[in-house]
C-alpha cells in the first residue's frame, strides 16, 4: 500500500464542516513523539540564521527543499546497531507519552520484541545489556557545579533526601563502558556539532552533556530563544538543542481540512500518497475504518525521518537514535495519580515492569528503524545511523526520577495525603546528576567507535 509518499507537515485550520480532499498536494505527517530525539553529529557548524528551516539549521540553506520520502513495506530484522548481540529492541525507539495502566512483573525476556543483529561491526561489544552497580566514587559533577541544570531536574537542590541514585553506573555484560571523558569528547568532536533534536527529554540529555563538559571547559552561549547553542572555543565544538517534537520543520501548503495537531499523542491526521488514511483523536468519516492506525503511523514516521536524514545530500554526519526513555508512574499515569515516590535504588534483575502500550509502539518503531537502515538506496549511508538502545537498561531505574522533588518550594507536598493519594510528581524526566549521564557515556563511546574503530 505504501509505495511512494511525499511528506510534509503544516499546521491545519479547523473548519466546522468535514471536507474530503480529492487530491492533497504534497502533504503528509512526520512524527517524532513526546520523549524522543535524534542526535546529529554533523561535520559542519551551525552557520545559518536561526529563523530558517531545520534544513537551514543543519545544512546551511535558506530555502526549504521539497523532500520525497519513500516508505517500504518489506520487513527485516537486521538493522544497524552498535552491538553484535541478539535482541536489543526491548521497548521503544522514538517515544510518545507512556500510560502504565497494564503493568505486570516481567521475570523473563519478552517474546514480542523484534530481534536485532549487527552485521556491520562484528567485533563491537554490546553496550546495552548488562547490570547496574554501585560506584562509591559518585558522579562527575554536582547540582552545584553545573550552571545549566534545569531546576526541575535539580533533585538535590529541591530537597530530595537520598543520594544513592547518583552513584549507580552501567556495566555492559561483555565489556566496560568508560566513564565520560570531557577532554576526549571535545577532541573527537573537534570542529563539529552535536545537536539534540526533540522535546524536554532531549533537553534533559543535552543539559547532562553540558554539565559533563562544563567540568573541563567553559563554553560560550551563542543561542537564542529559538535554539540553544553552546560553543567550546578551544576545540570549535558546538552543542545545540532544538525543540522539535515532530522532528520535521512545518512548511508548504496549509492543510485546511484537518484538525490542529502537534505531537503524535495529540490530535493529528495521517496522509499517504495524497490520501487521508488515519488520524489520532480525529477521523472525518466514522462509517469507514482508517487504513492506518496510530500505532502503524508511528512506525512509518520513524522510517521516514531516518531516510530523510540519510538521503540529504548535504548531510554527512552520524545519526544516533536513542530509544524510548521509560517512565515509572505506578498506579496511574502522570495526571491520574501515578507515582514513583520512595524509590531509592534500581529494580532487581528480573523485576522489570512491562508496559503493553510502550512495547507495541516500540515494536512499530523498531520495524521502522529496520526498514530505514535496510533500504538499498541508502547504500553505505545506513552505517551512519546508529541505535542507542537504552530502554531495557533504564527500565530498571525507577529511582532516577525527580518524583515530587520538582521544585525548591519548601512547602511542596512530598508524601501521600490522608486519602492515600500521591503528590504531583515527575516520573519521566531524570534527576541530574543521575542515570541520564549514562546516556552521554554511551554517546561518547558510539562516536569513538565510529571515528576510531573498535568496540571490544
Amino acid at each position: 500500500m505504501f509505495k511512494k509518499t511525499t511528506m510534509t507537515l503544516s499546521p491545519p485550520r479547523v473548519f466546522s464542516r468535514t471536507v474530503y480532499p480529492r487530491k492533497v498536494p504534497s502533504i503528509a505527517f512526520a512524527i517524532g513523539g513526546l520523549t524522543s530525539f535524534i542526535i546529529f553529529a554533523s561535520l559542519l557548524l551551525f552557520s545559518h540564521p536561526l529563523g530558517s528551516s531545520l534544513t537551514g539549521y543543519l545544512y546551511g540553506t535558506e530555502t526549504t527543499q521539497h523532500l520525497e520520502f519513500h516508505h517500504s513495506t518489506t520487513d527485516t530484522s537486521s538493522p544497524k546497531t552498535t552491538s553484535n548481540s541478539p535482541p536489543l529492541f526491548k521497548e521503544e525507539v522514538l517515544p510518545i507519552s507512556l500510560d502504565p495502566n497494564d503493568k505486570e512483573t516481567n521475570s523473563g525476556k519478552s517474546t514480542n520484541h523484534v530481534s536485532v543483529t549487527q552485521d556491520s561491526v562484528e567485533t563491537e561489544c554490546d553496550l546495552f545489556h548488562g547490570n547496574w552497580f554501585y560506584d562509591p566514587v559518585g558522579p562527575l559533577y554536582t547540582n552545584n557545579s553545573c550552571p545549566l541544570l534545569t531546576q526541575m531536574q535539580n533533585c538535590q537542590g529541591n530537597g530530595r533526601p537520598d543520594k544513592g541514585y547518583e552513584n549507580y553506573r552501567w556495566k555492559p555484560s561483555q565489556c566496560d563502558l568508560p566513564r565520560f571523558d570531557a577532554k576526549k569528547f571535545l577532541e573527537l568532536m573537534r570542529g563539529k556539532t552535536l545537536a539534540f533534536i526533540g522535546d524536554s527529554v532531549a533537553r534533559n540529555q543535552m543539559e547532562s552533556m553540558m554539565c559533563l563538559l562544563w567540568q573541563a571547559k567553559t563554553p560560550v552561549n551563542r543561542g537564542n530563544r529559538k535554539m540553544q547553542r553552546w560553543y567550546f572555543r578551544s576545540s570549535s565544538v558546538m552543542i545545540a538543542r532544538m525543540w522539535s517534537s515532530w522532528l520535521v520543520h512545518q512548511f508548504n501548503e496549509p492543510f485546511s481540512f484537518a484538525p490542529q495537531g502537534h505531537w503524535f499523542a495529540k490530535q493529528s491526521v495521517y496522509i499517504l500518497n495524497d490520501e487521508i488514511v488515519g488520524g489520532q483523536l480525529w477521523w472525518p468519516d466514522k462509517s469507514k475504518p482508517a487504513k492506518v492506525s496510530n500505532v502503524e503511523a508511528f512506525g512509518i514516521s520513524v522510517e521516514t525521518i531516518l531516510k530523510a536524514v540519510a538521503k540529504h545530500q548535504n548531510y554527512k554526519g552520524l545519526t544516533i537514535l536513542r530509544t524510548w526513555s521509560p517512565d515509572h508512574y505506578e498506579g496511574g499515569a502522570w495526571n491520574t495519580g501515578g507515582s514513583c515516590t520512595g524509590k531509592e535504588e534500581p529494580l532487581s534483575p528480573g523485576k522489570l515492569v512491562k508496559n503493553g502500550f510502550t512495547e507495541v509502539m516500540y515494536e512499530q518503531q523498531a520495524r521502522g528503524f529496520q526498514r530505514a537502515v535496510a533500504d538499498d538506496k541508502l547504500g553505505n549511508r545506513s552505517e551512519k545511523i546508529k541505535l542507542m538502545d537504552i530502554t531495557e537498561a533504564f527500565g530498571y531505574r525507577h529511582d532516577g526520577h525527580p518524583g515530587p522533588y520538582r521544585s525548591p518550594d519548601p512547602k511542596k507536598i512530598t508524601k501521600r495525603g490522608p486519602d492515600g493519594q500521591p503528590p504531583p510528581q515527575d516520573c519521566l524526566h531524570w534527576c541530574m546528576p543521575g542515570p541520564v549521564d549514562t546516556w552521554n557515556e554511551m554517546v561518547l563511546e558510539i562516536i569513538r567507535r565510529d571515528m576510531e574503530g573498535g568496540g571490544k
